[in-house]
C-alpha cells in the first residue's frame, strides 16, 4: 500500500511537454486503488464500530436491567423479611393476648372456687352451730324429762 510519504516524495520525470502522462496516470491509479482500499477499510471499521456500539448499548441495557432486577429482588427480600417480622410480632401479640385471657379466666375460676369454699365453710359453720344448738336443746329436753320422771 502506498504511504503518505511516498505520495509526498513522488517526482515525475519531465519531458518536453511536462510530466510523463503514463507515469502520472499509473501513479494516480495506484493512489486511487490504495485510497479506495483505505476508504473501504474505513467504512468497514465504521460499520464495525457501529456494531460494537450497538452491542455495548445492548450490554449496558442488560446491565441496567440486571441492576433493576437485583434492586427489585433486594426490595422484595426486604419486604418479605419485614412482612415476616410483622407476622411474627402479630403472632406473639395474639399469643400474649390469649395467655392473658387464659390467666384471667383461671383467676376468675380460682376466685369462684375460693368464694364457693368460703360459702361452704360458712354453711358448715351455720350447720354446726344449728346442729349443736339442736343437740343442746334435745339434751336439755332429755335432762328435763329425766328430772321430771325422777320426781
Amino acid at each position: 500500500m502506498i504511504t503518505p510519504l511516498e505520495i509526498q516524495n513522488k517526482q515525475f520525470s519531465k519531458k518536453m511537454r511536462g510530466f510523463d502522462e503514463n507515469e502520472v496516470d499509473e501513479f494516480l491509479d495506484r493512489l486511487t486503488e490504495d485510497y479506495e482500499a483505505l476508504y473501504r477499510e474505513n467504512a468497514n471499521l465504521k460499520d464495525r464500530i457501529n456494531i460494537l456500539e450497538d452491542k455495548l448499548k445492548h450490554y449496558s441495557d442488560m446491565e441496567a436491567s440486571l441492576q433493576n432486577a437485583l434492586i427489585f429482588a433486594q426490595n422484595t427480600a426486604e419486604e418479605a423479611t419485614r412482612n415476616a417480622h410483622e407476622k411474627c410480632q402479630m403472632i406473639v401479640e395474639q399469643a400474649e393476648e390469649e395467655a392473658r385471657r387464659i390467666i384471667q379466666k383461671a383467676n376468675e375460676k380460682t376466685k369462684d372456687v375460693e368464694e364457693q369454699y368460703q360459702e361452704a365453710k360458712r354453711q358448715m359453720y351455720i350447720f354446726r352451730t344449728r346442729f349443736k344448738t339442736l343437740l343442746e336443746a334435745q339434751l336439755e329436753a332429755v335432762v328435763t324429762l329425766c328430772e321430771q320422771m325422777e320426781e
